[in-house]
């Protein structure tokens, strides 16, 4: 079997996970705790492995390890002093956490999406004149695909005594402050990634049905968090995740069959 061939079975398995869960979920039947890590691990995996076929290793072990640094150092500041996302702190829901702070699965669950936000951005920042531009408008851009996800996500997560948040804030209970902190902890990242790389990042875009099964794991991450707010009764989280996560998913699909078609 071709690592492409693996690449996409992996993301076939994932989303007959995810299927499964939300139809246990559904029958009301528990949630056994180790599908979170099983279906965050095969998620990040497929993603290292696509990021490897599209941008090649040298790139996809920069975002990595960038994503992984940035995302733990944040969290973990946020978490002991209530800068960067609000005053919050986990639960011993995700397993061992980092200094007792911030579980080590976070970084994974950051790159896992964080990878397929950046092809969304890719595909959506045309290209500029000056290439400090076009780092600024990836980074921007890819900051706010992967801070939606995030609106629908977080309730969920919380409800589901992942997290707790120390005060009540306006959206459902979470601080406005924790998606400003998103949006930063992510365009921090890119910023760095485009800034250490020589110049814009070579990648194999050529192949735009390979190249899709990012832009569905970013759909089908979301379609979970969402459909998982709507089983919980949590229809506005749900609500705005289909509002804000499904244009990207549109204009990354559309924008791929324009580039086929040329």
């Amino acid at each position: 079997m071709t690592l492409r061939r693996t690449t996409s079975l992996l993301l076939i398995i994932y989303g007959l996970l995810v299927v499964y869960t939300l139809i246990s979920l559904l029958s009301g039947l528990p949630y056994h705790p180790i599908f979170t890590p099983v279906l965050t691990l095969l998620a990040f995996t497929f993603a290292l492995l696509h990021g490897y076929l599209t941008l090649g290793w040298k790139h996809t072990l920069l975002l990595l390890v960038l994503t992984f640094t940035i995302s733990l150092l944040f969290e973990s500041v946020g978490v002991a002093t209530g800068w960067v996302y609000g005053p919050y702190h986990y639960t011993d829901k995700l397993g061992p956490k980092f200094l007792g702070l911030v579980p080590f699965l976070i970084p994974v669950a950051w790159f896992m999406m964080t990878y397929p936000s950046y092809i969304l951005a890719r595909y959506l920042v045309p290209p500029l004149k000056h290439t400090w531009a076009w780092r600024l408008a990836i980074s921007a851009l890819g900051a706010l695909i992967m801070t939606s996800w995030d609106l629908a996500m977080d309730p969920m997560m919380v409800n589901g005594g992942h997290w707790v948040w120390e005060q009540n804030g306006p959206y459902f209970g979470i601080p406005l402050q924790n998606f400003w902190g998103w949006w930063l902890t992510i365009f921090v990242t890119f910023w760095l990634f485009l800034s250490f790389t020589d110049s814009r990042p070579k990648n194999h875009f050529t192949d735009q049905r390979f190249m899709r099964l990012a832009i569905l794991s970013y759909a089908i991450t979301g379609l979970s968090s969402l459909l998982t707010d709507f089983i919980f009764g949590l229809d506005g989280p749900a609500l705005v995740g289909i509002f804000v996560m499904l244009p990207w998913v549109l204009l990354g699909w559309s924008m791929s069959y324009l580039i086929a078609s040329q």
